[in-house]
């Protein structure tokens, strides 16, 4: 199958035991350690707690640790290659106590990973467009132990203003603008990532704001479905 660019193995049962996920979790790991996408210890140590296989579809678990989107339940739903997450922490300078709020809920997975690095003096808020992937990954964090996440559903490019302001925002969907409302939300000193899409191509793109305004700068070039909403394209 292929999905917007990446070429996705066909659905199956899956047939690895939990030390084959262990193995491959750890060899991944050190991989995006290598590669340079890895640089904080909270980051590293989140994603070889997280189990990122219980965050896939069934008949996908066995590709989990593969640089591949899966699909999910819902409309253009997909769970991200593992690369992506740090993409988004480690710019975001996602830390201990930050109040951190995702667009896109997807899996769940990125959700855990998030809250295992901001510990408990910290939040995290994600905000999810679709039902059915709503409750995807509601069912997928329940399971795994993360009740204390505030999970809401509805239109992620609205942000969720009753909790914020946020120190970080992730925004793994390709905007054609990023939208003010989120960029309200942030708090002076906060970081947001999101991909843009310009001309055909879509940009990540980091924003930090100050006193003095919102400065841009660009990571890299990325492939990401669009976002949808009232900001959506």
């Amino acid at each position: 199958m292929n999905m917007r660019g990446w070429t996705i193995p066909p659905p199956k049962e899956p047939t690895k035991s939990r030390a084959q996920f262990e193995k491959e979790r750890t060899a991944k790991v050190e991989w995006l350690v290598g590669q340079g996408y890895i640089k904080s210890g909270r980051v590293k140590e989140a994603l070889l707690k997280v189990r990122r296989e219980n965050f896939v579809p069934r008949n996908y678990r066995d590709y989990a640790y593969l640089e591949v989107p899966l699909p999910l339940p819902g409309k253009r739903a997909t769970i991200s290659c593992p690369h992506s997450y740090p993409l988004f922490y480690e710019p975001l300078g996602l830390d201990e106590g930050h109040r951190f709020l995702e667009v896109g809920l997807g899996s769940g997975y990125g959700t855990a990973v998030a809250r295992e690095v901001v510990g408990p003096d910290g939040l995290v808020v994600s905000v999810e467009i679709d039902p059915l992937t709503f409750e995807f990954a509601r069912a997928n964090l329940q399971r795994a132990g993360y009740g204390d996440v505030v999970l809401v559903q509805g239109d992620g490019g609205l942000g969720y203003p009753e909790m914020s302001p946020y120190d970080s925002i992730a925004v793994p969907a390709a905007c054609i603008e990023i939208p003010a409302p989120l960029i309200e939300q942030l708090n002076t000193g906060g970081r947001l990532v999101a991909p843009v899409a310009e001309g055909g191509a879509q940009t990540l793109v980091l924003l930090e704001k100050g006193i003095q305004g919102v400065k841009r700068d660009v990571i890299c070039q990325v492939l990401y479905v669009p976002l949808r909403g009232v900001y959506g394209s």
